[in-house]
């Protein structure tokens, strides 16, 4: 998908998210709609699946895979390692230490980009910052790491390291044998939740009236 798509998409999600999600009294939001609209369009919040490919493979402690979509989906089919956090719970307050933390690199997906963005425009409206997003989702991840095409025609020296790569990552990943429809059992469904640094909250002045 280009990039202006990408953007298009991003700017009716957050259309929506400001339209229906409900006025937040307990954890107030902290970036007005200008300012997530700001971010939005850099487009800073994907990640490629080439550069999560490299990071599974490499085992980078670094980054912690979050599946947005329901558990029946999660339970099917999972990233390496990834927990689950349902996009209606990613407000809960048991999911805060994980969102909101300084260690490390959230990656949300989803099937597409749809629901993972939502979740995005959430962490973000809250003030979270080390929240990224699966760009494409598992549907993109299928077709460019588990299941590559081999370019045809002239193609550059890039375009063929490329396909290298994602043949060699599709083969460490067990690439060939899965599919988006398929029912392949998650490897990470009992995985527990990271070891991650909360961001410290600030503490209430003693005193007063």
């Amino acid at each position: 998908m280009k990039p202006l798509h990408y953007l298009t998409l991003v700017l009716l999600i957050l259309a929506l998210v400001i339209a229906f999600v409900p006025q937040n009294t307990t954890r107030p939001y902290k970036l007005t709609a200008e300012q997530l609209l700001a971010e939005i369009r850099t487009g800073t919040q994907f990640v490629s699946p080439d550069e999560v490919a490299d990071k599974i493979i490499q085992k980078d402690p670094s980054i912690q895979l979050i599946d947005v979509r329901n558990p029946r989906e999660f339970e099917m089919f999972s990233l390496p390692g990834a927990v689950n956090i349902p996009l209606q719970d990613i407000l809960s307050e048991g999911n805060t230490d994980v969102l909101n933390q300084g260690t490390k690199m959230n990656i949300l997906y989803s099937n597409g980009s749809t629901e993972a963005n939502e979740a995005w425009l959430l962490t973000r409206q809250l003030g979270y910052q080390n929240n990224y997003v699966l760009q494409g989702g598992l549907n993109y991840w299928m077709e460019t790491i588990l299941s590559p095409s081999k370019p045809g025609g002239v193609i550059s020296n890039d375009e063929i390291a490329r396909y290298d790569f994602r043949k060699a990552a599709s083969m460490a990943l067990g690439g060939g044998d899965v599919h988006a429809s398929a029912a392949a059992p998650a490897a990470s469904s009992a995985a527990p939740k990271p070891g991650v640094v909360p961001v410290k909250k600030k503490k209430k002045a003693s005193g007063g009236c």
